[in-house]
């Protein structure tokens, strides 16, 4: 069976002015993901990405450590959903008031209640995209990945903890809320492992860190 990689980006910039960028942990998660795929011998027939930056950077330093010639190709349908819109349209006029506080744990309760009611269409104002929308694209990106490639290829995705989440859920058809428990729990360069054919895909495993789990490197699991 072909397989596909699933990957979420390294550690981004929690509270910094730009957050789409890897920390400098964020980086080292991705060359030591890049070494566990190479001591494994694996070799990818394509990589992609979606087009936030700490997507493009974690898909570039993995494949940079393997020695890759590949370059991942970019396609927006990997993009994480927009937190802020769904933070800023929950919380109406205190969203800015909430997100200065920089309370990480307000952050985590605020953006899984705006996603379960992005999810029942509770929501007021327009929005970037709607629920069923973002699982369509995911879907899209998905298949696209992995079209047109021989029964023995492994493909490298990096996108976000939301997008895989709905993704791996949909897969499964698991409802709304198994989604958004997935997308809360991902751990940064954490990978899912599909396979997939003409006709299917099925998870082998999920949110897996083994270049993370050793002891001098706990410190290293992180959610953000």
């Amino acid at each position: 069976m072909a397989t596909l990689y699933l990957v979420r980006h390294g550690q981004a910039s929690f509270a910094a002015e730009n957050y789409d960028r890897l920390s400098a942990l964020g980086r080292q998660q991705s060359v030591w993901l890049g070494e566990y795929f190479a001591e494994r011998g694996i070799v990818f027939a394509r990589a992609v990405c979606g087009t936030l930056d700490r997507q493009r950077e974690t898909a570039r330093a993995i494949l940079e450590t393997m020695g890759s010639n590949l370059a991942a190709e970019e396609h927006p349908g990997w993009n994480e959903y927009s937190g802020e819109a769904l933070y800023k349209a929950y919380l109406g006029d205190e969203w800015a008031r909430a997100r200065a506080k920089g309370d990480v744990r307000a952050v985590y309760r605020t953006i899984k209640a705006a996603l379960e009611a992005w999810s029942d269409v509770r929501l007021p104002g327009s929005l970037p995209e709607t629920w069923h929308g973002f699982g369509a694209r995911i879907a899209a990106a998905m298949h696209s990945a992995c079209a047109g490639l021989p029964d023995d290829a492994v493909v490298l995705a990096a996108s976000s903890g939301g997008a895989i989440g709905r993704g791996v859920a949909d897969m499964l058809q698991a409802p709304a809320r198994a989604a958004i428990e997935l997308n809360l729990q991902f751990r940064n360069s954490g990978f899912c492992e599909i396979y997939f054919s003409q006709r299917s895909m099925r998870l082998v495993s999920m949110n897996c860190v083994p270049h993370l789990d050793r002891g001098d490197r706990r410190d290293a699991i992180t959610y953000s």
